[in-house]
C-alpha cells in the first residue's frame, strides 16, 4: 500500500509541531524545513484542524500547534483522516463485478493485510516519531529559528 503525499506531509506537519512544542509553528517555517510549498501545506492543514489534531492561532504572532498531545495522535489517526481510499484491489470497491466477491480468498487475505497495516500504525504515535530522532529539532532547523527569534517575540 502506498500512502499519498498528503498523508506523508500531514505526518511531517504534526512531527514538526511536536518537535517545536514550546512555541507556535508557522507554515512558512514548516514549508522551508521540508522544502515544499506553503499552499500545499495549507491544503493539508485543513483536515487536521477539522479533526482536532492541529489548532490554529490567528494574528500577527499566530501559527499552528498540536490540538492534543503528540503521544495521543497515532499514525493511524493521521492516515484515516488524510487517505480517501483503502481499496487494495478492485474487489474492495462497492461496485466490484466479480462472481467470487463474497467467497474469495484473495479478498480475505488482502483485508487481513490491510487490518494488520492499520494495527501497526495504531501502535505508533507522533511522539514516537519525534523521539526516534533525538536531533530532530536541528534537522528541521527549529534550533536555528529559536536562536534568531527572542522568546519574547514568539
Amino acid at each position: 500500500m502506498r500512502l499519498t503525499r498528503q498523508t506523508n506531509y500531514a505526518m511531517r506537519i504534526l512531527m514538526y509541531c511536536a518537535a517545536n512544542d514550546d512555541r507556535l509553528s508557522r507554515i512558512p517555517e514548516i514549508a522551508a524545513a521540508y522544502t515544499v510549498s506553503e499552499l500545499f501545506l495549507f491544503k493539508i492543514l485543513q483536515p487536521l484542524v477539522e479533526h482536532g489534531l492541529v489548532e490554529t492561532v490567528r494574528g500577527r504572532n499566530g501559527g499552528v500547534r498540536l490540538g492534543k498531545p503528540a503521544a495521543e495522535i497515532t499514525l493511524f489517526d493521521v492516515v484515516r483522516i488524510t487517505e480517501e481510499n483503502f481499496a487494495m484491489a478492485e474487489c474492495f470497491e462497492a461496485d466490484a463485478d466479480c462472481p467470487l466477491i463474497d467467497s474469495c480468498a484473495l479478498n480475505s487475505a488482502l483485508r487481513e493485510a490491510l487490518n494488520a497495516f492499520f494495527e501497526v500504525l495504531g501502535r505508533y504515535t507522533i511522539a514516537d516519531m519525534v523521539a526516534a530522532r533525538p536531533n530532530v529539532r536541528s534537522l528541521l532547523g527549529i534550533d536555528l529559528l529559536e536562536r534568531r527569534t527572542p522568546a519574547s517575540a514568539a
